[in-house]
């Protein structure tokens, strides 16, 4: 059986608090584990979660602050020690490339795993897996970032009162669904399309043209909101979100589920991020994230 779920491994924001490790995210999508921005202590963090090296496929990272990126020595280091049998393929920003070898090779181990590194650097499609598309956006943040997204391909759902009245049943639903036709009749007039599944990945940025090309139409978008919307010049001035700012941009794209994360160490009330998206317009299933926590890929509808 197949899962879809993104584990929160850390959710604070330039430094760690005794309650929120650095970033640090594992979306699980069927057989693939894909880590996003390790941030300090992940390492740590995948071992309290339940997350193995072997897990990984891929790590993308948005930006090199090190609050996104300084797990990734240790991460690297567990991938080679645990010798994991298959390929991993690494993403970041292009412009960043000393900070990735200078990570990657930060002390000295024996390196058992090949690493393939395939950096960005522009807006568009970075890989096709069997079950998505991994697509990057660039994002306005005072050091280059990209946001990502995976998109699923539509399918077709097949509708059996219509597969009934052509008499269509056994093994020849399969035969149908393979060839596209059999005996006059269409896959089209027995089935309906089936919309992928989206997910998004959005931390530090400013609003821009690529959060919102990135949350359009998202099953789940996990998005910084790291000040609260009092605070929205300060949010600016360095290159971030706020609640309300996050919360509308979900209502916007019509996203089913959003996840608010990055949070200032200034903030004490975790339900005053809520309060402020909910005001903003947004109502669909919304979460702010706390370490460990676990959040399923909505079902399709």
């Amino acid at each position: 059986m197949s899962v879809r779920e993104l584990v929160v491994l850390g959710t604070a924001s330039q430094v760690p608090t005794r309650h929120r490790n650095h970033n640090g995210y594992l979306l699980r999508w069927d057989g693939e584990g894909i880590l996003f921005d390790p941030g300090e202590g992940t390492q740590r963090q995948m071992l309290r979660a339940g997350v193995a090296a072997h897990d990984l496929n891929r790590i993308c990272v948005t930006h090199f602050h090190g609050d996104h990126s300084l797990g990734l020595a240790g991460v690297i280091q567990r991938i080679n020690l645990d010798k994991v049998p298959h390929e991993i393929t690494a993403h970041y920003p292009r412009s960043g490339q000393r900070f990735f070898d200078r990570l990657r090779y930060a002390t000295a181990y024996r390196e058992t795993v090949g690493i393939t590194e395939a950096p960005v650097a522009a807006d568009g499609s970075l890989a096709r897996a069997h079950s998505y598309t991994l697509e990057a956006r660039k994002l306005s943040h005072p050091v280059e970032s990209y946001g990502y997204r995976i998109v699923e391909p539509d399918g077709r759902r097949m509708l059996p009162e219509r597969l009934a009245a052509h008499g269509i049943k056994g093994p020849d639903v399969g035969r149908i669904q393979r060839e596209g036709e059999l005996g006059g009749v269409s896959l089209a007039d027995v089935s309906e399309t089936r919309r992928g599944q989206r997910f998004a990945f959005v931390m530090d940025t400013r609003l821009c043209d690529g959060v919102h090309a990135l949350a359009e139409g998202c099953d789940l978008l996990v998005i910084e909101s790291t000040f609260l919307d009092e605070d929205e010049e300060l949010a600016v001035e360095h290159g971030h979100l706020t609640a309300g700012q996050a919360a509308r941009v979900a209502r916007d794209a019509g996203v089913r589920h959003l996840v608010l994360t990055h949070f200032s160490q200034r903030y004490t009330d975790p339900d005053e991020f809520e309060r402020q998206a909910r005001a903003a317009g947004y109502d669909g299933e919304l979460t702010v994230a706390h370490d460990l926590l676990r959040v399923p890929v909505p079902k399709r509808r």
